[in-house]
């Protein structure tokens, strides 16, 4: 059977399931766990206060002018008590009845702005997008959505880095040019975007996240940190998602079709196999804290404390151990069959204590926007080049370029 699978990282193993690495005691050298097996990949992220939160160099953000611990970075019972205030946002019934009108209503806009005949770039379009939806979400509308996009994508332009060392493998020089590339776009940001957003909630309090946080006596700086945590979680990968569904719709005639025909719970399992196949962050870092104890069939290990957890996302989304047997982990199939308890995406939106809230909010607004898009017919005219960003460990695609037929068949 042929893999279907897109995004592949050159030269990335999907083998063995459980290893260690790294366990000879070089200094600033972390043991690192790659985790493979979906089985024991679960029973890390499931590691309840054993863990603490170690990607999106999550351990090199300091904390000590921070009134309140950011929700990305917290864990143990702050974290839990965090997630249970801000899960009214991201209820699945809440997200459909108070953003479907405005997720309709913005993509039938942004897809208005290209004529019959005409041509757009889906991941430019998907960018101002779930930009704009995100922010009506966190509270973030008291500016332009397009420069507000343009500040967000600019924070990425990070030089790389190893997490698997104390200080990312990263050298002096790269350290300047990463504060330089980070800190102008977050202070922009802040004085665009969330400074204004901050003072008309401080006035008067509506129903979004950061009014949530203004009653929680979050200091500025505070809610800044978590708008970045929200503008990169709840905006940037769902673009990316946005147009690598697109794309595997519009070279698969048969899906497409079924797509266009189905109800939306259809609609939802096949958005859930695309990113259970294609998942926009390709690894989860834990370091933990106490030893834990993982199994994998008839195999057991320790993972000690100190040592840091990367959970192998694409690899254990695909394990041919937790598929049925006449199903393939590397093709599309959704309504596929999977263990008990494993969500339709995999690990795809995370598990544990630190599974992404915003999933329901994802696949609604990436629906909304497929539907309407694929109602137009548009024509695949070039595909999108596949390149990979360190600091969320996932794809990027750009240049997916579409163009509408001479006579529009109208929105769905």
């Amino acid at each position: 059977m042929t893999a279907r699978r897109r995004a592949v990282r050159p030269g990335e193993p999907s083998s063995p399931r459980v290893e260690r690495q790294g366990a000879d005691g070089s200094p600033g050298v972390s043991t690192v766990w790659r985790i493979r097996s979906l089985e024991a990949a679960r029973q890390v992220l499931r590691a309840r206060h054993a863990t603490t939160q170690a990607g999106f160099t999550a351990e090199a953000i300091p904390q000590g002018r921070l009134k309140h611990h950011p929700i990305l970075v917290s864990d143990g019972p702050l974290h839990d008590e965090q997630r249970r205030k801000v899960a009214r946002f991201f209820a699945p019934v809440v997200v459909a009845e108070r953003y479907t009108p405005q997720m309709e209503e913005c993509a039938d806009r942004l897809l208005g702005q290209t004529p019959p005949g005409g041509r757009l770039e889906l991941d430019e379009l998907a960018l101002h997008y779930t930009v704009e939806v995100t922010a009506e979400v966190v509270g973030l509308t008291e500016s332009s959505v397009p420069r507000m996009s343009r500040r967000l994508v600019s924070f990425f332009r990070q030089p790389p880095f190893d997490i698997t060392r104390r200080d990312l493998g990263r050298t002096r020089r790269q350290w300047m040019r990463a504060a330089f590339n980070g800190l102008l776009p977050i202070g922009r940001f802040f004085l665009a975007d969330v400074r204004p957003a901050i003072r008309e909630r401080r006035r008067e309090r509506r129903d979004d996240i950061i009014s949530h946080l203004v009653d929680e006596g979050y200091t500025d700086v505070d809610i800044l940190v978590e708008c970045v945590t929200y503008g990169t979680a709840g905006m940037v990968t769902t673009r990316e998602f946005v147009t690598m569904a697109a794309w595997h719709l519009l070279r698969d005639d048969a899906l497409r079709e079924r797509y266009a025909v189905a109800g939306q719970e259809e609609r939802f399992a096949i958005l859930h196999e695309i990113i259970r196949l294609e998942p926009v962050v390709g690894h989860l870092y834990r370091r933990a804290q106490d030893p834990i104890c993982v199994t994998d069939g008839d195999g057991s290990w320790t993972i000690e404390a100190g040592d840091l957890v990367d959970v192998c996302v694409r690899s254990a989304n695909a394990d041919p151990q937790a598929q049925a047997p006449d199903e393939d982990g590397l093709d599309l199939c959704p309504g596929r069959s999977l263990p008990r308890g494993v969500n339709a995406a995999g690990l795809s939106f995370g598990d544990g204590a630190h599974k992404c809230p915003g999933q329901p909010l994802a696949i609604l607004e990436s629906d909304v926007l497929l539907t309407r898009l694929l109602a137009r017919s548009p024509r695949l005219v070039r595909e999108p080049e596949v390149g990979w960003d360190d600091l969320i460990e996932g794809y990027t695609l750009r240049g997916l370029e579409l163009e509408l037929p001479a006579t529009s068949s109208g929105s769905r």
